[in-house]
């Protein structure tokens, strides 16, 4: 019999409060963004209140700037989030229902358009305020995997964005019908926990180094560092963690069971993989960059 772990009993909702003859429902994942986002601006703010952290003893922004700064991100999550699912993933879904592409609460979801989004948000912002950009985009790096932690851990909750198939004693049952049935598996299927993966290493890990190195070793002091650094962590951990993640229902087929997005010669690479390449060139040529404009 195949060892796994029972899925926790946890509903996706908080509570729900009826009103009005509807539901009104706090769901975990909406949480996790809430206290994501109060959590990074409470930490943006901590740290512009400290000057000795900040090139030339000077901060880029007030702490009331950090406020206006947060609607630019929220807006930039919500529509580059919605936009880049839409193309990077079901185009032609939504080329022939373009009336869809707002129904956000439908579901579809990317966090590299996302990424994109605040990007440009950041860019925009610092223009409009006329301060330096790639300082805030330092600060804002520096606190984005304390919402990457807690969105994993309530996509782990939800039940979903689960991984493929193990025989590893910490596989999970997840629930329903698409869950637990897997080729080549007889009774219900063990699944790799893979948002607690990301969750540890998007998350946790990157969080910690990035906090250790803006507040303890003078990384914001050096602009585009945690940026860079940020792009390339979060790179690889997607790019590792995407060998144990089901891939999207649209790229699974007769002929490609694994759900590979571009494939050659036997051998391919998950839609996930494919936009995190970008980012890990970025990334380290961001750092190096950074590293090489100190020594000048």
């Amino acid at each position: 019999m195949q060892a796994m772990i029972p899925f926790p009993d946890i509903s996706p909702e908080i509570f729900t409060i009826p009103l009005f003859g509807m539901e009104f429902a706090l769901r975990w994942y909406a949480l996790a963004y809430i206290v994501g986002i109060v959590i990074g601006w409470r930490l943006v703010v901590a740290s512009v209140k400290r000057p000795g952290l900040w090139p030339g003893g000077a901060a880029p922004m007030r702490p009331e700037q950090v406020e206006d700064l947060l609607t630019w991100v929220i807006l930039g999550v919500i529509l580059g989030g919605r936009l880049g699912y839409v193309l990077f993933y079901q185009p032609g879904y939504y080329l022939a229902n373009p009336r869809e592409i707002l129904a956000v609460w439908q579901g579809g979801m990317s966090f590299h358009g996302g990424l994109i989004g605040v990007v440009l948000a950041v860019v925009l912002f610092s223009r409009r305020q006329r301060i330096a950009w790639l300082s805030v985009a330092d600060a804002l790096c520096m606190v984005t995997p304390v919402g990457l932690l807690l969105g994993r851990i309530a996509n782990f909750i939800n039940g979903e964005l689960w991984g493929r198939a193990t025989d590893l004693p910490w596989g999970v049952a997840f629930p329903g019908a698409a869950a637990q049935t897997c080729a080549d598996v007889i009774g219900v299927c063990a699944r790799h926990p893979s948002q607690l993966y990301e969750a540890a290493l998007e998350g946790l890990i990157l969080g910690v180094v990035l906090l250790w190195l803006g507040w303890r070793r003078g990384a914001l002091r050096l602009p585009g560092t945690l940026t860079g650094l940020f792009f390339a962590g979060y790179g690889v951990a997607r790019f590792l963690v995407e060998f144990v993640r089901q891939p999207d229902a649209q790229f699974v087929a007769e002929g490609n069971p694994l759900g590979w997005a571009v494939q050659m010669a036997g051998y391919g690479l998950t839609m996930g993989q494919v936009l995190s390449l970008p980012m890990i060139a970025f990334g380290f040529g961001m750092f190096l960059w950074a590293r090489r404009v100190r020594r000048a």
